[in-house]
């Protein structure tokens, strides 16, 4: 397990503990008067799509345009891959190669 997000609301951090598969758990800890709450789990492409980070709904769409044939912001798109590659050598995970 992995440190995959880190919440300043309770609800919403649970509400993302519920959205995430595999191995996973909620950890707060109090800094001065603020309570943060860690969300651990297994670092996948799926759970970080269910958890709407790395603009991974965004991609997707684009992906879906792309495939239709219709054209799409390459600069967004690139950015999107670039952020996507850092988050894959972070989490060691591998970029699908039909998001590329």
């Amino acid at each position: 397990m992995k440190l995959l997000n880190t919440y300043d609301d309770k609800d919403e951090a649970e509400d993302a503990l519920t959205k995430i598969s595999g191995e996973k758990r909620l950890a707060s800890e109090r800094d001065s008067t603020i309570v943060i709450y860690n969300l651990f789990g297994t670092p996948s492409w799926g759970n970080f799509y269910k958890l709407g980070m790395y603009s991974l709904p965004e991609l997707q769409g684009m992906l879906e345009l792309r495939k239709a044939g219709q054209p799409i912001d390459i600069a967004k798109y690139n950015e999107y891959i670039k952020t996507l590659s850092y988050v894959a050598r972070t989490f060691d995970l591998s970029i699908p190669k039909h998001w590329l």
